[in-house]
């Protein structure tokens, strides 16, 4: 099939939306109040953790496949994989199979991840790229925020099972659009790569600024989802005032990334100077959720959902502009990586400075940690030229 036959890789897409819905969905109700939820605080953060802890091993050893073997059988595997972790759970309803699931959903959404990434990249033109990533990232702020919300009706409905079995549905109907939709993109040849020509390219500011700009827009939104919360119930807001922000930064992430791609594309906007100002922006939405009342938690939402729309397409979009094509996997592994990082860090420097002082200090110490990205580049440049 010729490559120009998709115009738009909607199953990629779909792949997108699966994965995130899949994280989401789960992870908001494994505590909730259906007859199987998990009772247990420890049990609770262990399997919310072995999803992430899996993601953040294999991401960059099948995105490293996915250049050796091709980006479609990788993500056709995944899915697969997918499917067949969900429904394990389906038909075999205890607690050791609850934790095989999902930790075979977590080592499945580390393959079709960043395998859809690169093959998002290589069926988009190089003056489309900002277009397709923005396409790509609004598809998954959907399954993020859809997840928690259409994973309660379902757990509601009839129990994690039948959540789980939705899943095995979903991860095997993109799995077969994507057998019949995307074409077969062949691994590209490439020079050997030595661990030190690996280490000398992710050390590349090339790589490394749109990667920390993912990680920072992933630490912020985390944070945003789990604190924002915190800080409209400390107001005296009620649950559906808080729920509506959140709902809010979210909406704002996925309105924005379309806009900030086709922007990036049409050359209204750099890649680098997107990034510092969606990094700006997502540091005065912290900035703000130190307000009280609803005015700071809704300027906060907003403005964080802003900022790291701006960023994920501009990231992505930078990486595979700056990335030989036979090693877009790896790049885009290894960038996941980073994003995985951001989301389990974010929370936790949030959490541990608020444990020692207040949440409004949490805030101001991850605001000023993003900060330091947009600094850091300006003094290189103000340095690069003088010298």
């Amino acid at each position: 099939m010729d490559q120009g036959a998709v115009r738009r890789p909607w199953p990629l897409y779909a792949a997108g939306f699966t994965t995130a819905f899949g994280a989401h969905g789960i992870a908001a109700n494994l505590g909730g109040g259906s007859e199987d939820a998990v009772s247990s605080l420890l049990v609770l953060g262990g399997l919310l953790a072995l999803y992430d802890g899996a993601e953040v091993v294999l991401k960059p050893v099948f995105g490293t496949l996915a250049d050796r073997i091709g980006a479609r059988p990788v993500l056709l595997g995944g899915l697969v994989a997918f499917a067949v972790a969900s429904v394990s759970y389906v038909l075999v309803d205890s607690p050791g199979w609850l934790w095989v699931a999902r930790l075979g959903q977590g080592a499945a959404a580390s393959a079709f991840s960043p395998a859809a990434a690169a093959l998002v990249s290589r069926l988009s033109p190089a003056a489309g790229q900002g277009r397709a990533f923005g396409r790509y990232g609004f598809h998954k702020s959907i399954g993020y925020t859809l997840g928690p919300l259409l994973g309660g009706v379902l757990v509601w409905a009839g129990g994690l099972r039948l959540l789980f079995g939705v899943l095995a549905v979903l991860g095997a109907g993109v799995a077969v659009w994507a057998w019949a939709a995307v074409p077969v993109v062949p691994p590209l040849p490439k020079a050997r790569q030595t661990v030190v020509d690996l280490a000398r390219r992710l050390a590349d500011p090339v790589f490394l600024v749109p990667t920390a700009g993912l990680a920072g827009a992933t630490a912020a939104l985390s944070v945003g989802v789990g604190f924002l919360p915190v800080s409209g119930a400390a107001a005296g807001l009620g649950t559906v005032a808080t729920g509506a922000a959140v709902s809010v930064l979210a909406a704002c992430a996925a309105v924005v990334q379309p806009r900030a791609g086709r922007a990036l594309d049409a050359g209204r906007i750099g890649a680098r100077s997107g990034l510092a100002r969606g990094t700006v922006v997502t540091a005065a939405g912290l900035g703000c959720a130190m307000l009280p009342g609803l005015t700071g938690v809704l300027s906060a939402a907003v403005l964080i959902g802003v900022g790291t729309g701006l960023i994920t397409p501009l990231g992505f979009a930078a990486l595979a502009s700056s990335t030989p094509k036979e090693r877009l996997g790896q790049t885009m592994g290894a960038a996941e990586l980073g994003r995985e990082l951001g989301d389990a860090g974010g929370p936790l420097l949030v959490a541990g400075v608020a444990a020692a002082t207040t949440l409004t200090h949490g805030y101001a110490a991850l605001a000023v940690l993003l900060v330091c990205g947009p600094l850091a580049v300006l003094g290189r440049r103000a340095v690069t030229r003088a010298r």
